[in-house]
């Protein structure tokens, strides 16, 4: 387990190249599975969510090699439907397998799913979801059986925009026979890339990016090559991480179009941004203002993943802000860390009361899930004197080396080996 050492108070300056959405890339390597032949698939970052599917996919007896941002995958191969529980411990987006197994071989045999601890995220919908299609569920302890002999098309309503759920059910559905639609449907820009890439394999999907996607059943899928998005969550802690600093950085192979409602927030507390269509130019030379209501909510509005970095920036603005969680019940972690470190933090059930100070002091944090990990950092990079930010093992599951991101832009930032620290 690795530690973060991080000396702040540098104004972070220069240019990034921002790499490949986890939460695209890891559905879009379950989809792989439905494929009759390799795929190929560019831009897919180093990170410990994508080693973990990896590890699964082969297990179940694909062939999948990851080399310098690439990952070929052979599915044909795949000869079992059982995913190992120890595996699916290890990452949530494990679920995304029910789907693809599904479809491919009328049976999947899986287990609840593990990943960051920020609050229930139940799979139910997941499951009525393929049930419609359907599906046989049978639920034993926390192991799950779905079978089904011939899956088929169906009108699926989702009660809350799931991106998990919608996803499965995409997948689910291409190999389905007839029409799928689903109402209610989440439309992140994640969810875009999955539909790319399923057409790429020659499915027939669409509607994507609405609350209606329609899914027209066919008999095999064949092989692609495909280029996952620019991952919009790391893009966006880079530029809460450059106002933070009150530096000045370009970020270059991204997607502004996706992060209008964290730009405008920004923008609200005095960021200077400049766009153009795959680059970003971020400025902030003196202190940043509060922003007196930050919820968070589905795609487009301002995103959960945001919440934790935005509140870091918050926490060192000028005046009072408030930020209310609507869709975790647990991701308010990091508040603990960052009023150790000085921050002036209330929270009243799902709403944070954050009043700005003059700066924040280095300490001992530690991670408490992948997104309050970044915020650390962010706050870390902002501080006078030096932060450790522990259990960096949660940052690793959605930035590729965040330290080595960081340092290129001028943040003075290391990976050491753990050593354990007293709390002050």
């Amino acid at each position: 387990m690795d530690n973060l050492v991080i000396e702040g108070g540098a104004p972070l300056s220069g240019t990034i190249r921002i790499h490949g959405a986890k939460n695209a890339a890891l559905p879009i390597l379950a989809a792989s599975l439905l494929a009759d032949e390799s795929v190929t698939i560019g831009n897919v970052p180093n990170l410990l969510d994508i080693e973990v599917m990896l590890d699964i996919l082969r297990d179940l007896g694909c062939k999948a090699r990851h080399q310098d941002r690439v990952v070929t995958i052979e599915p044909a191969t795949v000869t079992s439907g059982h995913i190992p529980e120890t595996l699916m411990r290890k990452m949530r987006s494990s679920v995304f397998l029910m789907g693809p197994l599904l479809a491919r071989f009328g049976e999947v045999h899986l287990y609840q799913p593990g990943g960051c601890a920020i609050g229930e995220r139940k799979i139910d919908l997941h499951l009525r979801g393929l049930a419609a299609l359907g599906a046989k569920i049978e639920e034993k302890g926390s192991r799950i059986i779905c079978s089904a002999k011939k899956l088929k098309g169906a009108e699926i309503s989702l009660d809350f925009p799931s991106v998990g759920a919608t996803e499965n059910i995409m997948m689910a559905a291409v190999l389905a026979e007839g029409r799928t639609t689903i109402i209610g449907a989440a439309r992140e820009p994640e969810i875009q890339d999955l539909q790319q890439f399923l057409n790429k394999m020659n499915a027939r999907v669409s509607g994507a990016g609405t609350d209606t996607i329609t899914i027209e059943g066919v008999s095999s899928l064949n092989g692609c090559e495909f280029e996952i998005i620019p991952d919009r969550i790391v893009t966006g802690t880079v530029m809460v991480a450059v106002a933070a600093t009150r530096g000045e950085v370009t970020i270059e192979r991204t997607c502004p179009a996706h992060l209008t409602s964290l730009i405008h927030v920004l923008r609200r507390a005095g960021v200077q941004i400049d766009i153009g269509s795959d680059i970003m130019n971020v400025s902030a030379y003196k202190r940043t203002k509060a922003v007196d209501r930050v919820v968070t909510s589905p795609y487009p509005a301002f995103p959960t993943d945001l919440q934790a970095q935005v509140m870091t920036l918050l926490a060192i603005s000028d005046g009072v802000s408030v930020m209310k969680e609507t869709i975790f019940e647990g991701r308010f972690k990091h508040v603990d860390e960052l009023c150790r470190m000085g921050a002036d933090i209330r929270v009243d059930l799902n709403s944070a009361f954050i009043r700005g100070v003059p700066q924040l002091y280095g300490s001992t944090v530690r991670a408490s899930d992948l997104r309050a990990g970044a915020a650390l950092v962010i706050a870390g990079l902002a501080a006078q004197g030096c932060t450790v930010v522990e259990h960096v093992h949660h940052i690793d599951r959605g930035y590729d080396r965040i330290e080595e991101m960081f340092t290129q832009i001028g943040g003075n930032i290391v990976r050491e080996a753990y050593k354990s620290r007293v709390y002050s």
